[in-house]
């Protein structure tokens, strides 16, 4: 140990630097969610990340708070306690006085005269502190840190002259790249702005409008469309009765062991909305999902005791991510051979949350009838002339607009059910139309994704570098 010290350097434990005090206890009827008299706010976890953000407070009865819980100017205050792993460690120091205190998953270190107190912090934001925390927060359900892990640590520490000079230093280099990664962040949301137009354009009928010009001799009308749309539901819906009928009979030669075959629902006509949700060009035309698609359902409920059958994988809210899947982690679920086609995937399904995040989706890509779904996500698939590739591009612009957002239910957790997602407007426009759309799109969004790409990467190399730094403070080569 001795021999990692740098030269005139001194190693002490946190204990003998400042000491630690633990954050209040409250029920939680005594908490409120914004400032009464007689109240004062707590920090909790959450607003712990290498600075204090003072989001979500809550207030406590001050009669509650001992004069040393406080939060005063160059107290540091960590993540003791929480699920969240991520969290368990973090701390940030307090610029000013803060008339508040902390939760009891909070804990504060208040530095004595023997150290810099901005030198105790950054010694807390090193990477050789931060795999301590690794090895010793470990709880059953909750990741936890205890008085003598913070209060045992050992610092490095040189003159309380050369601390303020190697402080000094740290600031600098970490504003200029502070610097560099503000403007890496503004690039970073100026192309989820242009992802957002550039989808906008497209569904509004712009990012085509010189391409329908230039082919509108070649354009089908939104009747034609529709009509030929509403054949294609009719003959699978035929398709789906004849296969019914097999499949009854087949259950009924087996005994009628498990669930009787479901019989298809009966189509609507595809149509025209009368009342549309947003403008398009007038060779488009707006149709409910519940006419468009020839199938949507939601998936399986997981009941194990009521379930029977073979064991399949299946996929649930948290596998379906924006345009792709999950496979980690896969469960499996027991599946009736007469439920086989009701729940299970095929190439060019798209795949939506009910739950979560309402209406993320994905297109499924792989085998078809090997991967199920389970009661969180809805199937939905269309005929071939309405591409599913079209759909979802449509549904990552408009998911969080108002379009979409009034047919969720609920008021703090959303769903958007299959009432709810059946009555969604999709655009329609020919098919040769969707399909340059989509290339169109494909190509410009391949560009942008390539620049979030280089951007995460630098960001990356940022936090190597910040860490860079705090290696050459900490190991006394910073000044050299």
């Amino acid at each position: 140990m001795n021999a990692e010290i740098p030269e005139g350097w001194s190693n002490a434990k946190v204990e003998d630097l400042a000491e630690l005090i633990r954050g209040i206890t409250y029920k939680k009827e005594y908490a409120r969610n914004s400032y009464e008299d007689g109240y004062k706010p707590i920090l909790r976890a959450n607003n712990i990340n290498n600075t204090l953000n003072f989001d979500s407070l809550v207030y406590v009865p001050e009669s509650l708070i001992d004069r040393k819980q406080y939060i005063e100017k160059d107290d540091i205050v960590f993540a003791m306690s929480s699920g969240s792993k991520h969290l368990v460690g973090k701390s940030a120091r307090a610029i000013v006085d803060f008339n508040g205190s902390y939760g009891a998953f909070c804990g504060l270190v208040r530095p004595n005269i023997n150290i810099y107190p901005p030198f105790l912090f950054y010694s807390f934001q090193d990477n050789r502190f931060k795999d301590f925390i690794q090895r010793v927060s470990k709880g059953s359900n909750i990741n936890n840190l205890k008085r003598e892990h913070i209060l045992g640590y050992s610092i490095f520490y040189p003159p309380i002259d050369e601390q303020k000079n190697i402080v000094a230093k740290i600031e600098e280099l970490f504003s200029e790249l502070d610097s560099g990664i503000a403007s890496l962040k503004t690039a970073q949301q100026q192309l989820k702005v242009y992802r957002q137009a550039l989808l906008k354009h497209a569904f509004e009928g712009k990012l085509t409008e010189q391409w329908r010009k230039d082919n509108a001799d070649k354009l089908e009308t939104p009747e034609q469309l529709l009509a030929r749309i509403q054949t294609e539901r009719e003959t699978r819906y035929q398709q789906q009765l004849e296969e019914w009928k097999q499949a009854v009979k087949d259950w009924e030669a087996k005994g009628k062991e498990g669930k009787r075959p479901s019989k298809p629902a009966k189509l609507k006509c595809t149509q025209r909305v009368v009342e549309q949700d947003f403008k398009i060009p007038n060779e488009w035309a707006l149709t409910e999902l519940s006419v468009l698609a020839y199938e949507s359902v939601l998936g399986k409920m997981l009941d194990k005791q009521k379930n029977i059958g073979v064991d399949q994988d299946y996929l649930g809210n948290i596998n379906v991510r924006w345009g792709y899947f999950d496979l980690n982690n896969l469960k499996q679920m027991k599946i009736e051979e007469t439920e086989e086609s009701r729940y299970s995937l095929s190439q060019g399904d798209l795949v939506v949350c009910e739950g979560g995040e309402p209406g993320r989706c994905a297109i499924w890509k792989g085998e078809d009838g090997v991967m199920f779904i389970q009661k969180a996500l809805h199937r939905v698939r269309f005929t071939k002339s309405y591409l599913s590739v079209f759909a979802y591009y449509y549904l990552t612009y408009a998911v969080p607009l108002e379009r979409v957002v009034k047919h969720f239910t609920g008021t703090t957790i959303k769903h958007l059910t299959g009432t709810g997602l059946g009555k969604v407007q999709f655009p329609i426009c020919s098919l040769a139309e969707q399909q340059e759309i989509v290339n169109k799109l494909e190509e410009k969004l391949s560009i942008i994704e390539q620049n979030e790409k280089e951007i995460e990467s630098a960001l990356a190399k940022a936090e190597l570098l910040r860490q860079s730094i705090l290696k050459k403070a900490f190991s006394g080569l910073l000044l050299m």
